[in-house]
């Protein structure tokens, strides 16, 4: 055996070996106070958007958190909704996660979601990030809808989205008024949220009325129901 197929195998057998599993917290991120927000067996800590208790077509499957959507018909589920979680996140925080999507699937996760009862839906409250077949923008002019982007606020600066079918990590961090958003390892937003740049973009959108538009950066995650099917896995975080 040569020495560059030793070498393959060696790396090869490390990146296995120190791969971490899905839902689950390394021993350093333990160390470093991260806490999971799915277990990856059931919906514990989750609940429906203004609401008690679940609908069944959030179901965990293969340690995923899974929007189920046979049929897609409208933008919402049939026994879906919008889902958050009961942990609030409150000061400087760090957020990770993974999702993918099915074909033309549309979804969103949600920061700083405020459940009350002037918030009819959770998109009037919570600060979009994008999660999006942008197949459905294909051939369209450049818009806030794309995957990576803060709907109706901000561009992602670059697309950096995996295929249909596999997963996308996010990584969002809120540090001394500087929210910095990651996507598969590349920067795809960098906002300072005390800024004239950012205040504007928010007066400028559907979040006019929102607490963040007030400079309130508190809240739950949340996960939302357009209609079509969509995965969640490995969805953690910290305080800092």
């Amino acid at each position: 055996m040569n020495r560059l197929l030793m070498t393959c195998l060696v790396l090869f057998s490390f990146y296995f070996v120190n791969a971490q599993a899905p839902n689950s917290l390394s021993a350093k991120e333990k160390k470093d106070g991260w806490k999971l927000l799915f277990n990856g067996k059931d919906v514990t800590g989750w609940h429906s958007y203004g609401a008690q208790g679940i609908g069944s077509a959030w179901l965990v499957e293969n340690g995923a958190l899974k929007l189920n959507v046979p049929n897609r018909a409208g933008n919402k589920a049939p026994n879906g909704g919008d889902i958050v979680n009961s942990e609030p996140i409150t000061g400087d925080f760090e957020f990770k996660a993974e999702w993918k999507v099915s074909p033309l699937a549309n979804s969103g996760i949600f920061f700083f979601v405020k459940e009350a009862a002037q918030y009819k839906n959770m998109h009037d409250t919570g600060l979009e990030l994008q999660v999006l077949d942008d197949k459905i923008y294909e051939g369209a002019a450049e818009n806030k809808h794309r995957a990576g982007d803060f709907f109706g606020v901000a561009n992602a600066r670059i697309r950096e989205v995996n295929p249909v079918g596999e997963w996308n990590q996010v990584h969002f961090v809120v540090r001394k008024q500087k929210l910095t958003v990651s996507l598969n390892g590349f920067v795809i937003q960098e906002h300072d949220l005390s800024g004239a740049d950012w205040k504007q973009r928010v007066a400028g959108s559907g979040l006019k009325n929102a607490p963040i538009a007030q400079g309130v950066f508190t809240g739950l995650i949340g996960l939302q129901d357009w209609g079509s099917t969509v995965w969640y896995r490995s969805i953690k975080f910290r305080k800092l």
